[in-house]
């Protein structure tokens, strides 16, 4: 299972790392209504820190991201799974294929989380950098102001119409 491939399934709702249940059943090589009943079946292995069902208004904003027919499809909101839902559904399947698939998932949401510290570490430095050069470059600004601000002065005086005698 290629990690990439799963990461571009990962969408981010609710302020949480989620995959939706039709990305889930595709990986799973079980149909979504399949997915759904087991899940279904199981609700009290699924809280709601590890399954909620999306909004419309949260699955129209991101139905252009998986381009689907407005007509046909879908009868009810898909449900969104985090790292935790994911790793119980493997149990509630019960399958070869869910197993090695979940496993697959969790490698590619510690992979994610693992690039998001390093961008915040990378942030944190570039941030650090930044004020360094303010402050040094501060003092450079001022001197470049003062040095165009003198160019000015020395032109204004060039046009200035002389007075007193010839």
């Amino acid at each position: 299972m290629e990690l990439q491939l799963i990461q571009e399934k990962i969408y981010h709702i609710r302020g949480q790392k989620v995959m939706l249940d039709f990305d889930l059943a595709a990986l799973y090589e079980v149909e979504t209504k399949v997915l759904k009943q087991a899940v279904k079946r199981n609700l009290d292995r699924f809280p709601k820190d590890f399954m909620f069902e999306l909004s419309k208004e949260e699955f129209e904003r991101l139905r252009s991201q998986f381009v689907t027919s407005k007509r046909g499809g879908m009868r009810y909101q898909p449900f969104a799974f985090t790292e935790q839902g994911v790793s119980m559904l493997a149990s509630v399947l019960r399958s070869h294929i869910a197993i090695q698939v979940s496993i697959a998932i969790i490698r590619a949401f510690v992979l994610m989380r693992q690039h998001l510290t390093d961008y915040k570490e990378l942030k944190e430095s570039i941030s650090a950098i930044e004020n360094d050069m303010s402050i040094k470059f501060k003092d450079i600004y001022q001197v470049l102001d003062y040095l165009l601000k003198e160019k000015e002065r020395e032109l204004l005086q060039k046009d200035r119409k002389m007075i007193g005698y010839k």
